[in-house]
């Protein structure tokens, strides 16, 4: 997951979103009416899906995803599920409100997504900045693939505030750094919403959405992260959220810190 490295915000660098470079095709419009839009987008998908509860999931305390065309689960003869039916985890408490990982829609979500990848604080760590065909190509390598890595939207509160990717580290090119071991699950995050950052609430839900993984994969013993080491905040939210920093590595070219949040210390740190 090379370019995949957890951005600012995880425990926030400060900055705002800038304009992206000359020549790129992006349409420039503000982060707040990209998750105006998405989450009026969301809230019409679950109204018009048959297996909608009555309960809304932008206006209630939860999120419902719907059976149809979940983006998480297996394709029809693709294999195994290698998450463990991720879209069907269902929501988390959080002290800042009720938390769920929505798995993306390129139709959907791709205009949010670039506009929080040419943010210059982002675009630093994740390098996607550009025409949000990058982000595209970066999302259906994803989308198209075996299941071994899904991103996700984080919404917050009914907010699409964050982006993630949720993958099998074991079956990852990481894998080869370090001694990995069956089920290991590994994320990716950044904070999309710069007012969201700098405050710990990344550290926060890092925590949550690792015990969350832990929760709903039974083989998997360790949650594990590779954030880059010059991204200090990252780093630090890591450790603040429990995970252990074992080692230096470099996948992809990049000098990346091994971090490692286990089951049976979960309890502890």
């Amino acid at each position: 997951m090379g370019a995949a490295t957890p951005g600012p915000g995880a425990n926030g660098a400060d900055g705002t979103a800038g304009p992206v470079g000359e020549g790129d095709t992006l349409e420039l419009r503000t982060a707040d009416a990209f998750t105006d839009e998405l989450a009026r987008a969301l809230t019409q998908e679950l109204q018009d899906a048959p297996t909608q509860s009555q309960d809304g999931p932008w206006d209630g305390d939860f999120i419902e995803l719907v059976a149809c065309d979940r983006p998480g689960a297996p394709a029809a003869g693709r294999g195994p599920d290698l998450l463990d039916g991720l879209a069907d985890w269902g929501p988390v408490s959080t002290d800042a409100g009720p938390f769920q990982l929505v798995p993306v829609r390129i139709g959907r979500d791709l205009p949010l997504v670039a506009q929080w990848m040419n943010d210059p604080a982002v675009a630093a760590f994740w390098e996607l900045a550009g025409p949000e065909s990058v982000t595209a190509d970066h999302l259906r390598a994803q989308l198209d693939g075996d299941g071994r890595s899904i991103p996700c939207l984080g919404v917050l509160g009914g907010v699409p505030m964050s982006y993630w990717e949720v993958y099998r580290a074991d079956l990852d090119p990481v894998a080869r750094h370090y001694p990995a071991r069956p089920h290991d699950t590994g994320l990716h995050l950044l904070i999309g919403r710069v007012a969201d950052r700098g405050r710990g609430l990344g550290t926060h839900l890092l925590r949550r959405v690792a015990d969350h993984v832990l929760d709903h994969r039974p083989s998997c013993t360790r949650v594990v992260a590779e954030p880059d080491l010059r991204n200090t905040p990252s780093v630090a939210a890591f450790l603040g959220a429990g995970f252990r920093l074992t080692r230096e590595i470099e996948p992809a070219g990049k000098r990346a810190g091994l971090m490692i949040r286990d089951r049976a210390l979960r309890g502890l740190l």
